[in-house]
């Protein structure tokens, strides 16, 4: 094993993390960033801490604090790769911050401010491509998949609730409308979400379900709680472990069959179809082969029950050809649509339409964080998993769950639920 001393993390595997263990880039380019990165922090709501006492930034007092501890390393990494870079040096330690969300809610708040105008046009030519390896085929998507949903379900079930659902929960709301969250009542939101997605789909009785996505089996168990006749399918064998121990708990293996399979190879006739956050795994290219397929599995007079995480239109469109952190790290091959690029898909080639639509991120912010304290008190739980759990590891979750509840809170995120059906 190589490794790499860093004063921060200690000692870094090289071989598993080749680039936060070492700082590559040109000067020139490092250089360009320090410059806009000055140029941007001097207009933000953040403070931001260099050694020998220096600080950045517009915000005053109580404003979140960054602190660079590397500023050769950071700015080096930040000229290489942008914002993967940003993540990789918080990796590596170059950086920190005692409240990372707020700091990257203020980050992801002025997203479109943060390169000038005319260096944004050149955009594509300074960022990375998507690897080809991560291409959502059969055998490309079996393993990103992998990569992320078999890490470990011990791992998962450290900052899950008992429902092990790893999606937006649905929290009752205030009169103001914000959502009463708090971690003891997670798995009552949990349920909430998916009883709302099934009430609306009219699952009851006898009803034919096909569920793309399995994760770990929640929503086919109340679905088959209600009757329903339950086909469920995965491409993570960890994850059809453990969902078809739980059915068969339930005492509804006569009702409800866990596959391991790719949606594009399920054949058949369905009432409803219902699908949780999988959108974003399936790939921009291969968008229109799931609906297609959607349309076809669909009886006539069924409705498709779809939850998915959105972006606004113009920054999948900007971003979409762009290679980031999360891609590299945390979700390979996705791509988070906007609510136009699904209707737009529909259109091209199903008749499917989407007829209902309930939009709730101020509720996945929450999620996230009773999902980021419940990680952050398991620091231990978590290190004795094994060795590949390590600090960099460590680092790179709460990065990012930080990052994701930092797009929720900043609103450049979303999440809906959406009723398809054919008009």
């Amino acid at each position: 094993m190589t490794t790499t001393q860093h004063a921060r993390t200690g000692l870094i595997d090289a071989g598993r993390w080749p680039d936060v263990a070492a700082a590559g880039g040109s000067a020139v380019r490092g250089e360009i960033a320090r410059l806009l990165f000055r140029a941007a922090v001097a207009r933000l709501p953040v403070l931001v801490q260099l050694p020998g006492g220096r600080c950045l930034g517009a915000g005053s007092p109580g404003a979140p604090v960054m602190v660079v501890r590397d500023p050769a390393a950071f700015f080096t990494r930040l000229g290489a790769d942008g914002l993967i870079g940003l993540g990789e040096s918080y990796l590596a330690g170059d950086w920190d911050s005692t409240d990372l969300t707020s700091l990257l809610t203020v980050f992801a708040s002025n997203v479109r401010d943060l390169v000038p105008a005319p260096l944004q046009r050149l955009r594509r030519l300074a960022v990375r491509r998507h690897p080809a390896a991560d291409e959502q085929t059969r055998d490309g998507a079996r393993r990103n998949i992998s990569r992320h949903y078999d890490l470990s379900n011990e791992f998962f079930a450290l900052f899950l609730d008992e429902t092990m659902t790893y999606s937006a929960a649905l929290f009752e709301t205030a009169a103001d409308g914000t959502p009463v969250a708090a971690e003891r009542v997670l798995a009552q939101a949990q349920r909430r979400k998916i009883d709302r997605l099934l009430d609306k789909a009219k699952v009851g009785p006898g009803t034919r379900l096909l569920e793309i996505g399995t994760g770990w089996g929640e929503l086919a168990i109340r679905a088959g709680q209600r009757g329903a006749q339950v086909r469920t399918v995965t491409i993570s064998a960890r994850q059809r472990e453990v969902a078809a121990c739980r059915v068969a708990e339930a005492g509804l293996a006569g009702q409800v069959s866990v596959e391991l399979r790719d949606y594009r190879d399920v054949a058949g006739e369905f009432d409803v179809i219902c699908s949780v956050e999988m959108i974003e795994a399936v790939g921009e290219r291969y968008w229109d082969t799931y609906f297609a397929q959607l349309d076809r599995l669909l009886a006539p007079g069924g409705r498709v029950a779809l939850q998915a995480i959105t972006m606004p239109h113009d920054r999948m469109l900007a971003g979409r050809h762009t290679y980031t952190w999360i891609q590299k790290y945390i979700f390979p091959g996705g791509l988070i649509p906007s609510v136009t690029a699904i209707e737009d898909s529909l259109a091209r080639g199903t008749r499917l339409r989407v007829t209902g639509r309930h939009d709730f991120g101020a509720h996945y912010a929450q999620t996230l964080r009773i999902w980021r304290d419940r990680f952050l008190a398991r620091r231990a739980e978590v290190a004795a998993l094994g060795e590949q759990f390590d600090e960099v590891f460590f680092r790179m979750w709460l990065f990012y769950l930080c990052y994701a509840e930092a797009g929720f809170r900043a609103g450049y995120l979303n999440v809906s639920q959406l009723i398809l059906e054919r008009p």
